[in-house]
C-alpha cells in the first residue's frame, strides 16, 4: 500500500508498505479522506519523532472487521487518541489527561491508504459516519471537537466578547461555536484571505493583528504561535479574564504576573478531545449547525502530500487541505 512517510517539512517520501494485518476486536479502513492539520506542519515538534507516518484526522470504510461493533462497508470516522476509560483522570472527567490517550494511536497513521485501528480505538473511538456526513466532513470532526472541548473548558457563554487571535482553521471554527453560544466575537489575522473567511464564518469584528486594538475581551482564544499574538493577547484580557492556549508558540513565553494577580486573570491550555466531545462535534455537524464544508478549500491525492504541506504551510489562501486514495 502506499504510505507517506514524514521525515520533515519539505522531505515527506511516498513509500510501498505491506497492508496491515488486524487482530482480534481490530478493524482495517481505507482511507477515503484525510486532512492536513496545523499541527502537522509544526516541524520543532513533529521532527522529534521522524521519520513517521503522520494524519489523525481520518475517515474511510471499513473493509475488514475481527470486531463485533462494526462491519465490513461501514463508513467510519477513527479518532487516533483515545482514553482508558479507568485510570483516576477519565474517571474524574479529564480523558485527556491519561497516559493512554498520549500513547495510542492508529497503525501506521492517517496518511496512508490502510489503515488498522487497535481495538481500544475501536471500542472508545471508532464512529459510523451518517449518510448526511461525506468523508470529507468526517475529517472535521476532530478539528471541531478540540474546539467544543476548548471552549467548555474556558465557559464561553451568552453576551461574553470572545477574541480569536488567529484565523485559520481553528480560529474560524472557534468562531463558529462561540457564536453558536451567541457570544460578540472578534477576529484577528494578518492576511485579508483569512480576515475575509472570519468574517464570513460569523464574526462581529474583523482586525488585521499588525493593528493594536482597543478591546477587552472576556475571553482570549490563541490560534496562532506567533509570538507577538500572546504579547498583545495580555494587553487585550479583561479584569478576570481567560486565555485560552489553542495554538502554542515554539517557545516560552512571559507572563506579567502583577497583572494576573492584581486583576485575577487566567490562562489554561486544552490539548486534544473526549469522547464525549467528538460525540457532539459530530452531532453538530450532522444535524446542521455547524458547516465544516465551507472550509475545506483544497483537494489532493494520497501522492500529492509534499504539495499538500506546501499548500497548508503557506497559508495563503488555503484552510483545510484533504488528501485522498
Amino acid at each position: 500500500m502506499k504510505t507517506a512517510v514524514y521525515y520533515n517539512n519539505n522531505d515527506i517520501r511516498i513509500e510501498e508498505r505491506p497492508k496491515p494485518k488486524i487482530n482480534n476486536g481490530e478493524i482495517l479502513v481505507k482511507m477515503r479522506a484525510s486532512g492536513i492539520c496545523g499541527t502537522d506542519l509544526m516541524e520543532w515538534y513533529r521532527i522529534k519523532k521522524a521519520p513517521r507516518v503522520l494524519g489523525h484526522e481520518m475517515a474511510g470504510d471499513i473493509v475488514e472487521s475481527r470486531s463485533d461493533k462494526f462491519k465490513v462497508g461501514q463508513r467510519v470516522f477513527v479518532s487516533h487518541h483515545v482514553p482508558c476509560n479507568e485510570c483516576k483522570y477519565c474517571l474524574c472527567g479529564n480523558h485527556t489527561a491519561c497516559e493512554m490517550l498520549h500513547k495510542g494511536n492508529y497503525d501506521p497513521g492517517g496518511f496512508s491508504e490502510f489503515v488498522r485501528v487497535p481495538e481500544l480505538n475501536v471500542e472508545n473511538g471508532t464512529y459510523v459516519l451518517p449518510d448526511d456526513i461525506s468523508y470529507e466532513e468526517g475529517t472535521m470532526i476532530e478539528p471541531l471537537a478540540c474546539v467544543v472541548r476548548a471552549q467548555r473548558i474556558i465557559g464561553i457563554s451568552e453576551g461574553q466578547t470572545v477574541l480569536v487571535m488567529g484565523s485559520g482553521i481553528s480560529g474560524l471554527l472557534n468562531i463558529k461555536i462561540a457564536k453558536l453560544k451567541k457570544a460578540h466575537v472578534i477576529a484577528t489575522d494578518i492576511t485579508e484571505y483569512r480576515l475575509k473567511m472570519a468574517k464570513e464564518c460569523g464574526a462581529d469584528e474583523v482586525f488585521n493583528a499588525n493593528v493594536e486594538l482597543n478591546v477587552k475581551a472576556d475571553r482570549i482564544i490563541m490560534c496562532t504561535g506567533a509570538m507577538p499574538a500572546f504579547e498583545a493577547a495580555f494587553r487585550y484580557i479583561d479584569r478576570k479574564g481567560i486565555i485560552m492556549l489553542f495554538a502554542i508558540p515554539n517557545k516560552n513565553i512571559s507572563i506579567p504576573v502583577e497583572d494576573f494577580w492584581r486583576n485575577e486573570l487566567g490562562i489554561v491550555s486544552s490539548y486534544g478531545a473526549a469522547p464525549v466531545d467528538l460525540e457532539e462535534a459530530l452531532g453538530l455537524i450532522s444535524d446542521g449547525k455547524i458547516d465544516v464544508s465551507d472550509m475545506i478549500t483544497h483537494r489532493l491525492k494520497l501522492e500529492d502530500i509534499q504539495k499538500g504541506f506546501k499548500i497548508a504551510g503557506e497559508a495563503k489562501d488555503s484552510l483545510k487541505v484533504i488528501l485522498t486514495a
